[in-house]
């Protein structure tokens, strides 16, 4: 818990400026944002009233970790990052890419709030929908609600079809209306400057060409792990 919270303190400073900058955004704060997903999955973990449990690893076809903030007066933009990581025909998991995560909402706003979540994707459409710079989740890709570790381990045999499935928790206090896009884009210049290559997101995602660096290896191997 103390590590998350030091690692998001620090991707709070860095947020506003998450799209102008992020090709001159020195590459460590490029790993903190990737170090923060981990962080969020292995407390998600931690616990059995968010744990995904093992039957639902084993459908997963690819990974997006979100961490995101808002906050405001009148008017509020949640603003964050993420990452995407997609499992290979040979059944490794790629290095983790760098997404934006970005919602508009209007009305009454009090207070701050951050959100994290974590999406499970059960095809290998579903990733490449990123391809084309961005996809609304819920809206592009059918989401729901995925089943818990308690849910299986009362033996409440679940069953889910959507191609994503939503595990999601918030901090702090928000009231207001709002509209939510539930926005995700990919973010070249992030992976560019984090990975010291040209490649793309699908070269990146899908390709051996470029090799894990000492500092996303921890995640890919958790993720390993979890879905072998």
């Amino acid at each position: 818990m103390k590590k998350l919270l030091v690692l998001s303190l620090l991707a709070i400073v860095g947020a506003a400026q998450l799209r102008a900058s992020d090709a001159n955004t020195p590459r460590g704060d490029l790993v903190v944002r990737v170090e923060s997903c981990e962080a969020i999955l292995r407390e998600f973990q931690a616990s059995p009233s968010t744990a995904i449990p093992p039957q639902v690893w084993q459908k997963a076809r690819g990974l997006i970790i979100l961490n995101q903030f808002k906050a405001g007066l009148v008017f509020g933009v949640k603003t964050g990052y993420g990452i995407l990581m997609v499992k290979k025909p040979s059944g490794r998991w790629s290095l983790p890419v760098l997404i934006d995560a970005s919602e508009a909402s209007f009305g009454l706003q009090l207070g701050a709030k951050s959100v994290e979540t974590v999406f499970i994707l059960t095809d290998d459409a579903t990733p490449r929908l990123l391809f084309s710079n961005q996809f609304n989740i819920g809206v592009d890709a059918k989401a729901v609600a995925g089943p818990s570790a308690v849910a299986y381990e009362n033996d409440a045999r679940p069953t889910f079809v959507a191609p994503v499935l939503a595990y999601s928790r918030t901090v702090g206090l928000y009231a207001g209306a709002t509209v939510k896009g539930g926005r995700v884009s990919r973010n070249d210049a992030a992976n560019f400057n984090l990975y010291a290559t040209s490649y793309t997101m699908p070269e990146l995602l899908y390709s051996d060409w470029v090799s894990a660096p000492a500092e996303v290896q921890p995640l890919i191997a958790y993720v390993q792990q979890l879905s072998p």
